[in-house]
């Protein structure tokens, strides 16, 4: 029986997975993208967009306009745990620098971006097994097609099956945190605007409403994962958060769309697997969500890229995952290690409190922790001299020039 090759196969058809493959491509490469699932499908998530995920969206040719969804945000509104109110609003006329937009149109349009690349997808071809090779590794789907390959990229998601056949998931590992979201339709007149609210019982965690268009939104909370924390009291927490009465007077009445649905979250970079042999974890694979905000977006689009890349630069499937492993590390790391330490502040309402009364201090100080938050520039930047560059902390949004 004849066994298809290619250089790159892509488990997952995610962001993580189409940043890959779409760079891939324009690399030269032969790439080959197969998911369980067919597009589009729902996906969990809050649907924010930082200032780092729309540039790497911009830079692999998606555009705002091919969404229904896309609401871009400039106003945000942060709730302290005392109940002070504070708007933070980023640059304006230099491109955007956040934006909601649901999952489900987004993973769409950037396979069908993919697709019109020129990357193979196959659609509900599900992953079976793995075996590590020594010049590849030879991938079996459920369907018996076996394909044999220099490098994998699992872009498979939290609970990798990729990750876990290769023995590399940590034993019981759930993710680091808990979340859940809804959609709604909202008649609230400040219900257009991004939400975050840092409520007491959830820190270092916190509760959102994010706009989209034609008056909805979607609602969540997310939480860090601790012992003793089960579905029932998390179930708990969701029935009365939307009863709380400063979160109904932004959002006024509502009508639920469809039931609330809970995910884990992975974000433990620092301690992860991020390759075996000639297998490159990215994403959620690389439990690379940001520690501090629960966002996984951006982090998942630039470790798709740089899987993608170090393929192109090497000609050695375990250099070419080494050097992957390497160049994620310095992109993230650092930044997650900060992230991970803040959140442990945040976890306290009093020093919540107090870095909210910072931020808040004047203009600049709320422009600037607005960019900071949305990942504008490297979270960490401020103490590692050796990424400083000019313009570092003046860049423009993403779409400058796109009306």
């Amino acid at each position: 029986m004849r066994v298809p090759s290619c250089e790159v196969l892509i488990v997952g058809a995610g962001p993580a997975g189409c940043a890959a493959a779409i760079t891939g491509q324009r690399l030269g490469l032969n790439v080959v993208v197969v998911d369980k699932a067919t597009f589009p499908r729902d996906k969990c998530c809050g649907d924010g967009l930082t200032t780092l995920a729309l540039r790497e969206l911009e830079q692999l040719g998606v555009h705002p306009t091919a969404t229904r969804s896309w609401m871009e945000v400039s106003d945000i509104f942060l709730r302290s745990p005392r109940g002070k109110e504070i708007q933070l609003q980023l640059p304006q006329t230099r491109g955007q620098y956040a934006a909601v937009v649901e999952r489900r149109e987004l993973d769409a349009e950037l396979v069908q971006v993919a697709i019109d690349a020129g990357v193979e997808i196959r659609q509900g071809a599900a992953f079976q097994q793995i075996d590590i090779e020594e010049d590849g590794a030879r991938v079996q789907l459920q369907d018996g097609t076996i394909f044999s390959a220099k490098n994998v990229i699992a872009a498979d998601g939290m609970w990798s099956p990729v990750r876990r056949a290769l023995g590399c998931t940590p034993a019981g590992y759930r993710g680091d945190w808990h979340a859940f979201r809804q959609y709604f339709r909202a008649d609230g007149k400040r219900s257009r605007k991004l939400w975050v609210w840092f409520e007491k019982d959830l820190l270092p965690g916190y509760a959102w409403s994010f706009p989209l268009q034609g008056g909805r939104v979607n609602v969540g909370f997310g939480v860090v994962r601790k012992e003793g924390i089960d579905g029932k009291q998390l179930a708990a927490i969701w029935d009365g958060l939307l009863h709380r009465p400063h979160l109904r007077e932004v959002l006024g009445n509502i009508k639920p769309e469809g039931s609330h649905k809970a995910w884990p979250i992975p974000a433990r970079l620092p301690k992860a697997h991020l390759s075996r042999g000639p297998v490159m974890f990215v994403g959620d694979a690389a439990t690379a969500t940001d520690p501090m905000t629960g966002e996984g977006i951006g982090q998942a689009l630039e470790s798709g890229r740089l899987a993608a890349q170090a393929v192109a630069e090497e000609s050695q499937a375990h250099l070419a995952a080494r050097r992957y492993e390497t160049s994620v590390r310095v992109a993230l790391q650092l930044d997650h290690r900060l992230a991970g330490s803040l959140s442990k502040v945040l976890a306290k309402p009093g020093l919540a409190e107090t870095a909210l009364r910072i931020a808040n201090v004047n203009d600049w100080s709320r422009r600037n922790f607005a960019r900071w938050m949305f990942e504008d520039y490297p979270r960490a930047a401020l103490f590692t001299p050796s990424r400083w560059k000019r313009g570092l902390f003046n860049t423009q949004g993403a779409w400058v020039n796109t009306p």
